[in-house]
């Protein structure tokens, strides 16, 4: 996969079957529209696909006091993107002259103009442009005077309801994370850098790898969760406890992973973490033999879960 960071860089001539969007997730919802994409594109001689996509959220710019968090960082979109098959990614920064575009200004000057779009795939709720002010009937509209198709897809629906990234930010901040992962396609993940924490989970027999986020990613709800760890090409078993240790009267909001059966000094390494399921929320011992026999339980249904 091609990723161009500046529309302006971009000079190929191949015919483009095109997608629009944040993708946030990249989900079944989207997944079936980049499926379609390939569909198309494949009948179409010498095309190839492709995703637009903005950076930061829109919904940040209009409203930066917005907590949004997102469900992927732009290099796990870019790979998620790139798993699937995508031919070229188009990240459009979103910025004051961009996002003051009207719809119809947008096809003309950045679909037709820049990118000779010939096949647009948009979502079931899709707009664009200044003030929301284009559509799927403004593109439908504009298609024949400029020579594109244009589709609209079905929302994808599970449990009478349709997928979405609202939908699934939702899911993981309730901490329903199998519902979360059925919505994506896959587990929902967080990567980081393992970095030193107070080390108390290693004078209570569970040694945690404490895990630097990104700000941009979202956190499921504070609690106990079953994970999978990637780290060095190996995949491990694992606990992982987002909260702020209130056992210990910890104040800082941390993110730490026990694994099983490891015993490796991994400080500065890059990790990922898989969420499975869920344990239980955040819980404030009155002892530490407490929680050392919660963590015990834990590490039981973890097994169990595994097997």
């Amino acid at each position: 996969m091609k990723t161009i960071n500046n529309l302006n860089n971009y000079k190929e001539n191949s015919p483009l079957v095109l997608s629009i969007g944040m993708f946030d997730g990249v989900h079944l919802g989207h997944q079936s529209i980049i499926h379609h994409l390939k569909e198309i594109a494949a009948q179409i001689p010498n095309s190839q696909t492709a995703i637009l996509t903005f950076w930061p959220h829109p919904r940040l710019v209009f409203n930066p006091k917005d907590n949004l968090q997102l469900l992927n960082t732009i290099e796990e979109k870019s790979q998620l993107l790139k798993n699937i098959g995508i031919d070229l990614l188009f990240l459009q920064e979103f910025d004051e002259e961009f996002r003051n575009l009207n719809g119809e200004d947008f096809v003309r000057q950045i679909l037709v103009e820049k990118l000779k779009v010939c096949y647009l795939v948009v979502g079931h709720d899709h707009v664009f442009g200044k003030n929301k002010s284009g559509d799927f009937s403004l593109l439908q509209k504009l298609a024949p005077e400029l020579g594109y198709k244009v589709e609209q897809m079905k929302a994808v629906n599970m449990h009478n309801d349709h997928v979405s990234s609202t939908k699934i930010r939702l899911a993981l901040q309730n901490g329903n994370t199998p519902l979360a992962n059925e919505m994506l396609g896959y587990s929902y993940s967080i990567s980081g850098k393992v970095i030193h924490g107070k080390k108390i989970g290693r004078t209570i027999g569970f040694p945690t790898a404490n895990i630097e986020v990104n700000d941009i990613k979202l956190l499921p709800q504070k609690g106990a969760y079953i994970v999978e760890v990637e780290l060095k090409n190996q995949t491990y078993k694992g606990m992982l406890s987002i909260g702020t240790n209130p056992t210990v009267n910890g104040v800082q909001l941390s993110t730490e992973v026990f694994i099983l059966d490891f015993n490796q000094d991994i400080y500065g390494e890059n990790i990922k973490i898989n969420f499975k399921d869920y344990l239980h929320a955040e819980i404030k011992f009155d002892s530490l033999e407490q929680l050392i026999d919660r963590l015990k339980e834990d590490e039981t249904l973890t097994r169990q879960y595994f097997s």
